[in-house]
């Protein structure tokens, strides 16, 4: 059995839960937990507190929610927790006077093979990109963001049909095996850790912040880039296109699940329907029968029930991007 080691924890979404859980279950001991403040969240902006300090909560350990990662307050407390080591996941960028602070190091569990997909979207950036593998990796903090001395890498692979929510469950679960295997190796004191860019032969490819405007669809595109895009942006934050009606008026519709259906003739951005079970969009060398969306004001449904309440026909038209 590896040494025990002390551990303050650090994440926010639920993406970090598994981790967190899977050290409580190790033989390591988290000493302290640090999550962010509670937000307002909802119509009633009543504040809400992260997926992180709920488990932590239930769990009854130790919790800091600082505003300011560099406040002497907050500073002092963390190191009266005596941690060994601090593990990242799913958190914001820490100022070097908190990675540093603990003797064997702070690493981080990131959701792609670093070097590739550095950044804060990389499960929906492997998706939209079309490949056919993924995978998480910790490393060793340092001054610039995802740069640091990789620990440990496991791989796994994405099917066809995978979206960014199956692919962030899997990344999610494999992550949390991960970062105990970390602490371990780390405990052992017997590892090597390698360079990034001396693993990575490969142009690498970024995964930077995902605005509203990365979100609409441009069916000018290949059927299947515009079939990756969807599926990557699923179901967060949501992939668009905004339809008008013969009369002019405009819809912001959000596809969430689509297949490819075959070429066409048809020119790029045409809606196909019967009008009652399926609904297509052309792309560029091909269809896309829509499967579940969401019209703005409703709920996510299948096409066919958004049919039978909401009629579309053919006369119907894809906005363009202005």
């Amino acid at each position: 059995m590896a040494k025990q080691l002390k551990v303050v924890f650090m994440g926010t979404p639920e993406f970090a839960v598994q981790s967190l859980d899977s050290i409580i279950n190790s033989n390591h001991k988290v000493v302290g937990v640090i999550t962010s403040a509670d937000k307002p969240a909802g119509r009633g902006k009543k504040l809400r507190a992260s997926a992180v300090k709920e488990y932590a909560v239930a769990h009854q350990l130790p919790l800091l929610q600082p505003e300011k990662l560099k406040n002497p307050d907050f500073l002092a407390e963390l190191k009266a927790l005596n941690a060994d080591i601090f593990v990242v996941v799913a958190f914001r960028m820490l100022p070097e006077v908190v990675w540093n602070m603990p003797p064997l190091g702070t690493f981080n569990l990131h959701a792609s093979l670093l070097p590739q997909y550095r950044g804060a979207a990389p499960i929906n950036y492997a998706i939209i990109n079309g490949e056919k593998e993924s995978g998480a990796t910790t490393f060793f903090l340092d001054k610039e963001i995802d740069t640091g001395r990789i620990i440990l890498q496991k791989k796994c692979s994405i099917a066809d049909t995978d979206d960014a929510g199956d692919l962030h469950n899997r990344l999610m679960d494999l992550g949390g095996d991960l970062v105990v295997e970390t602490l371990d190796l780390v405990a052992s004191g017997n590892y090597k850790t390698i360079n990034q860019l001396e693993s990575n032969t490969e142009t690498l490819k970024p995964a930077p912040k995902i605005f509203k405007d990365d979100c609409r669809i441009n069916f000018k595109q290949d059927v299947n880039t515009c079939y990756n895009h969807i599926r990557g942006l699923s179901p967060f934050p949501g992939a668009f296109t905004e339809i008008i009606s013969p009369e002019g008026k405009v819809f912001l519709l959000k596809i969430f699940k689509t297949e490819y259906i075959s070429n066409t003739n048809m020119a790029a951005g045409s809606i196909i329907t019967d009008g009652k079970n399926s609904l297509e969009i052309s792309c560029e060398n091909g269809n896309l029968r829509i499967l579940q969306l969401q019209l703005q004001g409703k709920k996510r449904m299948a096409t066919e029930d958004l049919l039978r309440g909401f009629k579309i026909d053919n006369n119907w038209k894809i906005k363009a991007a202005n």
